[in-house]
């Protein structure tokens, strides 16, 4: 099977880690330690290998290392598609984020195209409980692992939103002002809409063509008013209800992810704490399957603590799924038992911290 990989990532002034270098093969790469190590600085930093903010969504500032404030620098190799690309990505003290790829400065979009990177971390385990946002962010993450260009699509509504929000709030009613904006939303919106819905229908086949340990989920897009056919007359429509609110009331920014709990029809928000993390790896597994097949080769993983609610049996069907579709997959634990079930299937790290600053160490073996 065609590999992404990383083989080699270094870290500089990252958070807690003054420097850290790891020289790595195909395999899943199991992360042990102790709680505030430093474990998840380290993922987080693969993470700005993709197009974004990261896994925390932190600012750039926040990701120095302190006290020195320095700025921080993460560079890598990525083998993608039977080609290999070195990644470096960058803050200068005071400075903008900037990226290279071989050499040239690129565009974080760019990233988006040459790799793909998924992750699930802690905060997500509240996800079909808590607000529409981050369920809107999940599926925006996942729709940007088939569609790089859905970034643009999103980053070009919100920019036209705001300003058409901002003419709503100083109540302008020249319809003038608001043509170009709502053309250039409705323009997007679109886009972004059929993208999400390319997403849902590939996570759903990927989901019902594989028998898995982890349970289903049914999938919809919903919101709290239908989508409409034609998105800028519906703008221009609902211009006197907005210039009420003083927002936009329609469009694709009130989308929600709806998901069902296939096996039991029971809402997702209703599911035990434990099933709702299962549906979750589930539809990670599922993205990773997918993306196996649309982009040619699975994506990077990056599972922060995701064992530590699972007991062994489905720790081990967790393992088993990941090496079956051949993911690179970075996983933290606080313990080496935690990934007992891998055995020589992976590879493994140690993170340890002494007064602030982490420290790496390879093993061979747990």
């Amino acid at each position: 099977m065609t590999k992404l990989a990383i083989s080699e990532l270094v870290l500089s002034h990252f958070r807690s880690h003054k420097r850290a270098v790891l020289e790595l093969d195909p395999r899943p790469l199991a992360i042990f330690g102790p709680n505030g190590a430093g474990k998840t600085n380290l993922i987080e930093a693969v993470s700005l290998l993709s197009p974004g903010r990261g896994l925390r969504r932190a600012a750039a500032d926040d990701l120095t290392r302190r006290p020195e404030a320095l700025g921080w620098k993460v560079t890598s190799v990525l083998q993608s598609l039977h080609q290999t690309h070195e990644l470096e990505t960058w803050v200068e003290a005071g400075s903008a984020r900037q990226l290279r790829i071989d050499g040239k400065a690129s565009a974080q979009v760019a990233l988006g195209r040459i790799g793909r990177i998924l992750w699930l971390v802690p905060s997500m385990d509240r996800l079909w409980i808590e607000g529409a946002e981050g369920r809107r962010r999940f599926l925006d993450r996942a729709t940007l692992s088939f569609e790089p260009s859905h970034a643009d699509a999103v980053l070009s509504y919100e920019k036209a939103m705001r300003e058409r929000n901002r003419l709503l709030k100083d109540m302008v009613r020249d319809s003038h002002w608001y043509t170009a904006l709502e053309s250039q939303m409705a323009e997007a919106g679109t886009a972004i809409q059929a993208n999400r819905q390319r997403a849902i229908a590939e996570l759903t086949a990927a989901q019902q063509a594989t028998t898995t340990a982890f349970p289903t989920a049914d999938l919809t897009l919903t919101s709290p008013d239908p989508f409409p056919d034609d998105l800028q007359a519906a703008f221009a429509d609902n211009r006197g209800r907005d210039m009420a609110a003083g927002r936009t009331l329609i469009g694709p920014h009130r989308a929600d992810l709806h998901a069902i709990f296939a096996d039991k029809g029971v809402d997702a928000k209703d599911c035990s704490t434990g099933e709702q993390k299962a549906l979750l790896i589930s539809l990670i597994l599922a993205n990773g399957r997918a993306l196996a097949r649309d982009f040619g080769a699975p994506p990077i993983l990056l599972l922060d603590e995701v064992a530590a609610h699972l007991d062994a049996t489905r720790r081990a069907a967790l393992y088993d799924e990941i090496c079956s579709v051949g993911a690179q997959a970075f996983m933290t634990g606080t313990g080496p038992e935690l990934f007992a079930e891998l055995g020589d299937r992976a590879q493994y790290a140690e993170v340890t911290e002494i007064e602030g600053q982490s420290t790496l160490t390879r093993k061979e073996s747990l």
